[in-house]
Parts: C-alpha cells; sequence; structure tokens
C-alpha cells in the first residue's frame, strides 16, 4: 500500500506564498506521473500542475507563471511553490502520484488534502 502525506497549507495574505510537500512512503517501484488538484467549495475539482518523470511539465492557464511544480525521485516526493497568491487560488489542495507498486501492480494514490487560504 501506499500513502501520500501532504504539508504546507494555510493562510496568507494576497500576494504572499506557500509551499505545499507531499511525500509518497510504502510499496514503491517507481512513480509515473505526479500532480496537484485544488477544489474550492461548489466547484469541480481541476489540475492545477502535473508532472513526468522525466520532469516534464504542465500548469492550469491560472497559474502559469506564479506556480512551480518540482518532484525529488530519490524522496519520492512533490513539491508546490506557490507565489503572487490570489483570493481565488483558496481551495483544498491534493496531490497525485501514479505509483508502479511493481511490474504487475499500478495504482493512482492521493493525498489527504491540505486547505490553502488567501485574503484579500
Amino acid at each position: 500500500q501506499v500513502q501520500l502525506v501532504e504539508s504546507g497549507g494555510g493562510l496568507v495574505q494576497a500576494g504572499g506564498s506557500l509551499r505545499l510537500s507531499c511525500a509518497a512512503s510504502g510499496s514503491i517501484f517507481s512513480i509515473n506521473d505526479m500532480g496537484w488538484y485544488r477544489q474550492a467549495p461548489g466547484k469541480q475539482r481541476e489540475v492545477v500542475a502535473a508532472i513526468t518523470s522525466g520532469g516534464s511539465t504542465n500548469y492550469a492557464d491560472s497559474v502559469k507563471g506564479r506556480f512551480t511544480i518540482s518532484r525529488d525521485n530519490a524522496k519520492n516526493t512533490e513539491y508546490l511553490q506557490m507565489n503572487s497568491l490570489k483570493p481565488e487560488d483558496t481551495a483544498a489542495y491534493y496531490c497525485n502520484a501514479d505509483v508502479n507498486i511493481n511490474s504487475r501492480v499500478r495504482g493512482v494514490y492521493w493525498g489527504q488534502g491540505t486547505q490553502v487560504t488567501v485574503s484579500s
């Protein structure tokens, strides 16, 4: 089994910064794509950023130029650096990892979620 543990959420003023971390542990052979999602009340969960095992990244248009996703493969950890935060960034943020348990078993795992609140 695989567990993803998030940290780094909190309350911040508009224009401020936060750095989210997501550490995967358990039975892991390798990790394919990793990503960050967010969900605000009454809205659908949306992809914020994603990163492949080779380091290729994609971002939602709303966060381009402000957020940076990265990963440390040796630590099975992904990060989301969030700068120039806006009130509309307020949401529960969830990390995600597509994990190869072994050559036969693959699964998608989610973190527990961490709240990011940006005040105006």
